[in-house]
């Protein structure tokens, strides 16, 4: 009888098309998730308008989708490692948010007043929240250990590409049909939903613990080519995986983690913060400084733009580098871009500047992700990144609140840019504070795993 551990033979397998089709899927997802959050800002101009709402106003409802994306973060990311054990698989648990957040991202074009949008906009939000700590965890899963970091940025860098569509779309589309169009155009995911959730793969976990064998079996073949199938084979986790019964929260503070943990939470408040001030109000802050709505929505194309630049390069480098200096460094440079933009540049200059404060915020958020996902166990992986993001999430409610609270003083809009250069730079500083040395190293090779002598073990 061979005794197979699945998740030391993926840690070392090679790239095959296998790992391209799961990070295709999850990136589509959450470039569903990444559109539905940015369009606010996209038709923020004209909602203002059309409803009569003051900047305070609409920070405030701009903030109602992240409450609902902090409890979605809490709730999926705590209860969906504790699901899996008692059947209920981690691919219902991110159908459900993709159809929560499809479904009333798409009834808040039906608003009729701020408070029904809010309410549509806050259950859009939990599914929001929902999905990204059960995606993250997923690809976690299936990616090779040399790409983990990288393979969770490339999937993240969805968020951008969705933030660029609705501010492509939203530059063609709002000035002719309103900011309605832009909200029903997000029902796209229900339809896609079903042969969507048909080709994703079930978490390897998931399947090893319900003990489908075939279905591992399956998947091993296509992640490690050279492994030949055996009737007998016993599959196994690694031991914190295959001997965990539960994941309680307490877990994420357990064995010296605390402190780290709650550097990461300091860390994503910071990020959170200058991702959904400049999402929300980038639009508006650029015609605050002379420039149309049209060319502003560009700005805010720059900025995602920049966002996915910088969490795939970013990632890259995490790989092949320490991961926690690459991030300072990233940040360093959304400092000193968010700085310079309180200066007067001409239009190329200040795209280059915007889509640097694009890859600082952005890529450096989803690059936590990926930290948090190498940093936890993955039997508490969900439940960590679920806190981390809820906690966390508390930096991009406060975001659009105090910038919406900035432009209300009327002050010259260059405060408002070095403002926000200042979570970047205590970003750097709680970054720095997380504790590497907690990460575990794994050192048994592809080789080891399928080789009969490594790999297997006489039994009566």
């Amino acid at each position: 009888m061979r005794e197979i551990n699945v998740n030391q033979m993926i840690n070392e397998s090679k790239l095959t098309p296998f790992h391209w089709r799961v990070i295709l899927l999850s990136t589509l997802i959450i470039i569903f998730d990444g559109y539905d959050l940015v369009i606010y800002g996209v038709s923020l101009p004209l909602l203002m308008k059309e409803w009569a709402i003051d900047p305070v106003t609409a920070g405030l409802i701009g903030s109602v989708a992240l409450f609902g994306m902090m409890f979605g973060a809490l709730i999926f990311g705590t209860i969906s490692d504790k699901l899996e054990h008692l059947g209920v698989s981690r691919k219902r648990v991110i159908a459900t948010c993709i159809l929560l957040f499809s479904l009333f991202t798409v009834l808040c074009g039906f608003a009729s007043t701020p408070v029904e949008f809010s309410i549509y906009r806050f259950i859009a939000g939990v599914g929001i929240g929902g999905v990204m700590p059960n995606v993250i965890a997923l690809v976690s899963e299936y990616a090779p250990k040399k790409f983990k970091s990288f393979f969770v940025t490339l999937m993240f860098s969805g968020y951008a590409i969705g933030g660029m569509a609705a501010a492509f779309l939203g530059s063609i589309l709002v000035p002719m049909y309103g900011w309605k169009i832009m909200f029903l155009i997000a029902g796209i995911p229900l339809i896609l939903i079903l042969p969507l959730m048909k080709v994703l793969p079930e978490s390897i976990d998931y399947l090893v613990r319900r003990k489908q064998n075939q279905k591992v079996q399956h998947f091993l073949s296509q992640i490690v080519p050279e492994y030949k199938h055996q009737s007998s084979d016993v599959f196994v986790l690694d031991s914190s995986n295959q001997n965990a019964e539960n994941a309680p929260i307490k877990m994420i503070f357990a064995d010296g983690r605390a402190f780290s943990t709650v550097m990461f939470w300091c860390s994503i408040f910071m990020t959170l913060i200058m991702v959904y001030a400049l999402g929300n109000w980038l639009p508006k802050l650029m015609i605050e400084a002379g420039y149309n709505l049209s060319k502003s929505l560009i700005f805010l194309f720059s900025l995602n733009v920049g966002g996915m630049i910088g969490s795939i390069l970013g990632g890259y480098l995490a790989d092949r580098y320490n991961l926690k200096y690459v991030l300072m460094v990233m940040l360093l440079i959304g400092a000193v871009s968010l700085s310079l933009l309180s200066f007067k540049f001409d239009s190329t200059v200040l795209y280059f500047l915007i889509a640097c404060a694009g890859a600082a915020s952005i890529g450096s958020q989803i690059m936590l992700l990926a930290y948090m996902a190498k940093f936890y166990p993955a039997n508490i992986r969900t439940t960590g990144i679920g806190w981390g993001l809820g906690m966390g999430r508390i930096g991009a409610i406060l975001g659009p609140i105090l910038t919406g609270w900035l432009l209300a003083l009327q002050l010259p809009y260059v405060y408002n840019f070095l403002a926000l250069s200042i979570p970047a730079i205590l970003g750097i500083i709680t970054v720095f504070l997380i504790q590497d040395k907690l990460i575990k190293s794994d050192t048994v090779t592809v080789s080891e795993n399928i080789s009969t002598s490594h790999m297997s073990r006489a039994t009566d």
